[in-house]
């Protein structure tokens, strides 16, 4: 191939010099990749929170819904196999007991094999008071999954 270059030579190849290794470039990506990730899990319970934080929060949100009357997002807090009895709305307005509602102990359990929290919930009533306990399940967040009366 002849033809009118900008300049008299004819073109070099762009690079002619010994190329250079970069395993310091390669080893400092890689490593700090592995220690995002590290810290990734490291800080998913930070923000999560625990299990029996992100327990205590539904179901106070929960209890709040239903004592507000929304029983639309009480129903919306209900795991799958709670829904599946029936409305949404129905299910969720059947958890509610006469009085305020208080929360008051979190422990490990378990729903049908599947890990779970229990968290007993103290109904107060002027003079009265009802225990429930709640159980919630991980299922696409934390949900509430069942309840019954406490001891």
């Amino acid at each position: 191939m002849s033809g009118a270059y900008l300049y008299d030579e004819d073109p070099e190849a762009l690079h002619t010099g010994t190329p250079r290794r970069r395993r310091g470039l390669l080893l400092g990506v890689f490593g700090g990749t592995v220690v995002v990730g590290v810290a990734a899990v490291v800080a998913l319970p930070l923000v999560k929170g625990s299990g029996e934080e992100q327990a205590r929060e539904v179901v106070g949100v929960f209890l709040a819904a239903l004592e507000a009357g929304d029983t639309e997002t009480a129903g919306g807090l209900l795991c799958q196999s709670e829904r599946e009895r029936g409305a949404a709305e129905e299910t969720a307005a059947g958890y509610a007991q006469p009085g305020t509602a208080r929360i008051e102990e979190v422990t490990a359990g378990e729903v049908d094999g599947t890990a779970a929290q229990q968290v007993l919930v103290r109904w107060d009533d002027g003079g009265t008071s009802t225990e429930t306990t709640v159980s919630v399940v991980l299922e696409d967040g934390p949900r509430v999954c069942g309840s019954t009366p406490a001891g």
